[in-house]
């Protein structure tokens, strides 16, 4: 139970994370509509892992999870748009994409495992 406590922190730290980007974009036409789709899915990670750490089954618990690798996957290609489109500097978010690119890693590995084979 404790390594679902730690992930269900660390996916509402990764949201806020996200927020308080979003909040310090410009207030573009582009920043407000990659910030939006951002705000969409990296906030998303954490409601969906809890509902995941709630499935009634091993199916639903590799389906919901399924969502929440979605949702972080999508959070770190808006996190590289806003990057490539030169809104924000590489250096101001680094840690934040990493910590996409090692969650996303996580709900890989642990669909896997739950389905008991590699991907």
């Amino acid at each position: 139970m404790a390594k679902f406590d730690d992930l269900k922190a660390r996916t509402k730290s990764f949201a806020l994370r996200i927020i308080k980007l979003v909040e310090s974009l410009p207030k573009t036409l582009t920043a407000k509509t990659i910030g939006g789709q951002l705000i969409r899915s990296g906030t998303s990670v954490p409601a969906n892992y809890r509902a995941a750490c709630r499935a009634r089954s091993n199916a639903d618990f590799i389906a919901k999870l399924g969502i929440v690798e979605e949702e972080t996957d999508e959070s770190a290609f808006w996190i590289e748009m806003l990057i490539e489109a030169k809104i924000v500097k590489v250096e101001l978010v680094t840690d934040l994409l990493g910590e996409a690119n090692q969650l996303t890693a996580i709900w890989v590995k642990s669909i896997n495992t739950a389905r008991g084979k590699t991907r």
